[in-house]
Formats: C-alpha cells, structure tokens, sequence
C-alpha cells in the first residue's frame, strides 16, 4: 500500500473534457423503447461520446499521485476490460430506456439528423477520438488567440454553446463526484493511503472547487474551438440557438447524468481492479 498525496482538481481536466455533459438526472414521464434509443445514440454521437471515457483511463491513475506504469504492463488489457465500450454502452441503454422521454427523443434526433446536424456530429465523434486531449487543447488554444486578435464574435458563441450544455452549472459538482468516488474506491481498495477521510476530501474538494471551475469553462471554450473550426458563424449561431430549447436542455441534462454516472461507475471498479495489479517492482 503506498502513502500518496491526490492531485490539484486542474490535474484532472483532462479526464473529462469530453464531458460536455452534467451531472444532474431527469425522469421521462414517456420512456422510449430500446431499438429507438439505440438509434438516437449513433445519430446524436452520443454513443461515441460515451466510448470516449475508455480514452481516459490511462491518465487515471495520475488523480491518485501514480502513473500507469506503476501497474507493469497487464494495466492495458485490465483497463480494457473495465472500461469496456460495449457493456458502457448497454449501460447506458439501459437507463435511457427507462428515462428518455420520446418527445425530448425525436426533438433532438430531428436536429442532430439534419445536414447541419450530421455534420456537428462527425465533427464532435472526430474530435472525442483524439487520444491526446492536449493536442485538442493547445490547438483550440491557438484558434482562440487568432479570433481575440480578429476582434470575432465567436468567442461569445462558444459561451453561450457551453452554458446552454451546461445550464445548471453542474459540471464542476459532476467532476468532483467522480473524482470523490474514485479516490475514496481506491482507498477502501488499498491501493493508496489516504490521509484524509471523507469529510477532509470533501474540504479539500471545496477549496479546489473556484479554480476547476474556471480551468473547466476555459478548457471547454478551447475545445469548442477545435471542434467547430470548420463552421461559419451562423452554423454555429444556429447550433447555439438549438441547445437553448428547452427539450434540447432536457436531453442534455439526462445524457450529461448517464455518461457521468458511467464515467464514476467505472473509474470505482478500476480502483479495485488496480488492487489486482499491485505496483510493478521494476519501476
């Protein structure tokens, strides 16, 4: 069991940033069926959104102060197998079609499977498969400073993109869960010696609570930028407009719930799984 000191909350950015989505829950008063909801996740991207958390497992054990290759070499067949797309996926059927309401359904299914739609989305599955969220990061970053110098008005649509998706401002709160239940997971696992009990973590979570989220908003813009890069204005003015409708929130707001509540549910079982694993002595 090694002593380790949790990492600063902006440490862990990079673990979420395809979470465009928050942690609040919705219950649809008209569930839809299954076949329907499989078909809304290709058509919406979500399905891919969702096989982006996979992504995010070899930078996991840095929230916990180590590396992946603390753990050898069997780390990347045991985090294949817990963050496994398909049964995420099946997961996630599973709570949809118990939740989603069919109106808010064919609401968002009927945007997304428009030409503009269709194209948002090959543009955010693109995205969500870029492995190194750096790369996204620095050349968001460089797309950014080219339209502070232009004088663009793009800047101001990203943030109104960013707080129709996240509308309750619960994204912060959302990270803190996952980040809370991993480390807490890891500690009853033995894989690290927490020196702080729950209380003390929720503390230390509070204070850190100001710079994630800010870290948060100015990471999420810099995506934004990378991703819609290849849109005019008005297509991204038209996709704001879209994600401010009220059925568009709800969808978002019980999409954003399932993939983080996946996202938690997997990060715990990889706690007790790198137990299995053991520190490599070669390292």
């Amino acid at each position: 069991m090694t002593q380790q000191r949790i990492k600063p909350a902006s440490a862990i950015l990079s673990l979420f940033l395809a979470a465009f989505w928050l942690f609040s829950w919705a219950v649809a008063a008209s569930a839809a069926d299954r076949s329907r909801v499989a078909m809304f996740l290709e058509v919406t991207g979500f399905d891919v959104a969702l096989d982006s958390i996979a992504l995010s497992a070899g930078s996991a054990p840095q929230m916990l102060g180590l590396e992946a290759q603390d753990f050898g070499q069997q780390w990347t067949r045991m985090s294949e197998q817990v963050f496994d797309r398909s049964k995420m996926r099946e997961q996630a059927l599973d709570i949809l079609e118990e939740t989603l309401d069919d109106k808010a359904l064919e609401h968002a299914q009927a945007f997304y499977a428009s030409a503009l739609g269709q194209r948002l989305v090959a543009a955010e599955n693109a995205a969500h498969k870029v492995e190194d969220d750096e790369v996204k990061q620095l050349a968001g970053q460089r797309i950014i400073s080219d339209l502070v110098r232009a004088g663009s008005d793009r800047i101001a649509l990203f943030q109104r993109m960013n707080a129709a998706i996240d509308a309750a401002d619960a994204g912060v709160r959302a990270v803190q869960q996952i980040q809370f239940r991993f480390i807490m997971a890891a500690s009853a696992a033995g894989v690290i010696d927490l020196q702080l009990d729950a209380d003390g973590l929720r503390a230390w979570q509070d204070q850190q609570a100001a710079s994630l989220r800010m870290n948060l908003k100015a990471s999420a813009i810099a995506t934004s930028a990378y991703t819609y890069q290849g849109f005019s204005d008005e297509e991204v003015l038209s996709y704001v407009r879209a994600l401010e409708t009220p059925l568009m929130q709800e969808v978002y707001e019980l999409l954003n719930a399932v993939q983080y509540e996946i996202t938690a549910d997997r990060y715990e079982q990889l706690a007790y799984r790198m137990k299995e694993l053991g520190q490599s002595e070669d390292i």
